[in-house]
């Protein structure tokens, strides 16, 4: 049965939803702040994606973040995504997490509009595979989560970074833990337009404006 926004506008602690006018804007956040990746919206984005495309409601959608960052952390030298060693189990669940990360947001059938609000350090793909990517003058893209962090580059990002950039310039990008400001990557095409960051929200919501009269 499709779902309502009042079933899920309270279920998940790292999105706040709001509609108005058949346009939902999903705020990804970490306790009020800037998104923090970890095993918590490993777990929960998927079936948040789920229950957006699921909403009949829903006309169009906007993926924003919270704060100066959209997604973290960003890599530093000596770190790893799994200081310890998970088990078999959690291995298990991460793989199934990550495929389905995407594909559940591929699967919403309304335009998705990005307003990527500061840099994306991880999990950047998200944002990237929207219909409509706008991106703030601060926002930089940095595959942190894997190579640079000890571990062979996937979740999707594998597989996305070199459809969007080229196979050269992806394989690039993941193996050497490339940061590419807003201006590279608009000059790549990975992002439509380039805005202040105090712009690119209300651009999104113009953009959905529009998109919901037709």
């Amino acid at each position: 049965m499709p779902t309502k926004l009042a079933d899920y506008q309270n279920k998940y602690q790292c999105v706040r939803f709001e509609r108005r006018d058949g346009i939902l804007q999903m705020t990804l956040h970490t306790d009020g702040g800037s998104l923090r990746w970890g095993f918590g919206p490993h777990g929960e984005l998927p079936d948040a994606f789920y229950d957006v495309g699921n909403d009949r409601e829903n006309r169009v959608v906007i993926l924003t973040g919270t704060g100066a960052e959209f997604s973290g952390p960003r890599a530093t030298p000596g770190t790893s995504s799994f200081p310890t060693r998970p088990g078999i189990e959690r291995i298990d669940r991460i793989h199934w997490e990550g495929r389905h990360l995407l594909m559940k947001l591929l699967d919403i059938e309304v335009p998705v509009i990005s307003a990527i609000n500061g840099p994306a350090w991880r999990h950047s793909e998200i944002p990237l595979l929207c219909d409509i990517v706008l991106a703030a003058d601060t926002v930089q893209f940095q595959d942190s989560a894997h190579f640079a962090s000890e571990v062979v580059p996937g979740d999707g990002m594998h597989i996305v970074m070199p459809l969007l950039l080229g196979m050269n310039r992806g394989r690039y990008y993941l193996l050497t833990g490339q940061t590419l400001d807003a201006q590279k990557a608009h000059e790549f095409g990975l992002v439509a337009e380039v805005l202040p960051a105090d712009r690119v929200l209300a651009r999104a919501w113009e953009i959905a404006g529009d998109l919901a009269k037709k």
